[in-house]
This record gives structure tokens, C-alpha cells and sequence, in this order.
């Protein structure tokens, strides 16, 4: 039985597009292309991800890829990108949903960086999870075991009871091979509601 839901957050809960959260800073079609390409290259995320480089790191070595005119559109691109998340249709209402009717524990669990963490404060859909478990903090990564045992152990909850929700096939084929069941997020907020609607509701006495 399923006692557990975990999230995952980019394309999930918010949608992560490099153009749209350089655009308030950029206001040149082409510009906000080249510094939203330099800025979000994954060459740097994976890395922040990882927590192996730090915020003002990726700041120079965009500024070093990118004119002079655009250094600080970049900075303020790279810095308020927190700013530019909006949610992914329907997702923060079926979170509070489901924390509201369902009888079981929320969970995130999220390849992001430090910087993220330190501000996911902001993000009210967080209240409705019981712990947010973000990869820079706790040095393990999306698709690996180490990061789905990580979770488990953290959160003392049991792999076959719970169900991962990601937007990656990768992600969901590494949780799966962990012994935890997966369900990949296409975008449609009404269809997985239809899926966890199944799931016992609080009070329920025969469960």
C-alpha cells in the first residue's frame, strides 16, 4: 500500500524555462537567448546540483562567456531566477489536495542547488511536505541509489510503500531499480490526481 508521496520539483511543481526567467532582466530577444543559454548551461548546474561549485562561481564564468553589456543582466538573471518559477498547472492544488483528503506523508525530492534550498522558504506549496530533501544539501543525486536511500533512511519510510512522482524517465527507472514506485510526471495534473485519488482518505477506519 502507498503511505508516501515524493515529488520531484523542476518541471513538477514549478516550471524551470531559462528563457522565461531571463526575460525580466533581458528585454532583447537575442540577448536574453545568449545569456539564458550561458547562465543555465548544465555545464554549471549539474555541478550546482552537486553542490561542487558555488552561486558566485557560475556568476564569473558566465560573465566570461558573455559581452560586458550583458554581465549584469546575467548576475541579476542568475540571481533571481527564484523569482521566475511559475507553478506547473494544477500542481500546487493537488498537492494541497492531497495533503487535505489522503492518508499519507508528502515528500520533495529534488536534484537543485544550495542557493534554492536556502530560499525554498518562499515556495508555499513546501508547507504541505513533511521534509524537502534537496541534492546540494545532502550530496547525493537524482538518478543514483544513493540518493533514494538517502531519502529513506532520512524520512524513515519504506520504498515499496511510497511513490515517486518526476518529470525524468532516468529518474524514475533509478527509483524504480531501488524498489520504489514511479510514476512519470507528463504534465498533466488531472490525470495523476485520477491516480492518487485511489489512495486511502484520512479517517478512513478500514485501511
Amino acid at each position: 500500500m502507498i503511505r508516501n508521496i515524493v515529488f520531484d520539483f523542476g518541471q513538477v511543481l514549478c516550471r524551470f524555462d531559462p528563457p522565461y526567467m531571463t526575460a525580466p532582466y533581458v528585454e532583447n530577444d537575442q540577448d536574453r537567448d545568449l545569456v539564458s543559454s550561458v547562465v543555465f548551461d548544465r555545464l554549471y548546474w549539474d555541478a550546482l546540483d552537486a553542490g561542487t561549485i558555488t552561486d558566485s562561481e557560475v556568476v564569473e564564468a558566465s560573465k566570461k562567456r558573455l559581452p560586458a553589456r550583458l554581465h549584469d543582466a546575467a548576475e541579476r538573471a542568475y540571481y533571481g531566477w527564484i523569482d521566475n518559477l511559475p507553478p506547473v498547472r494544477g500542481m500546487w492544488e493537488l498537492v494541497e489536495r492531497l495533503h487535505r483528503e489522503k492518508d499519507v506523508r508528502i515528500f520533495v525530492l529534488s536534484n537543485i542547488s544550495r542557493y534554492f534550498a536556502q530560499n525554498a522558504s518562499r515556495f508555499e506549496v513546501f508547507r504541505h511536505a513533511e521534509d524537502c530533501i534537496f541534492s546540494a544539501e545532502c550530496g547525493h543525486v537524482k538518478p543514483h541509489a544513493d540518493m533514494f536511500e538517502y531519502l529513506c533512511d532520512r524520512c524513515h519510510i519504506s520504498p515499496e510503500e511510497t511513490l515517486f512522482i518526476d518529470d525524468s524517465p532516468k529518474n524514475i527507472e533509478g527509483a524504480t531499480a531501488f524498489g520504489i514506485h514511479g510514476y512519470l510526471f507528463d504534465g498533466d495534473a488531472e490525470r495523476l490526481w485520477q491516480k492518487l485519488s485511489t489512495l486511502p482518505e484520512k479517517g478512513d477506519t478500514h485501511v
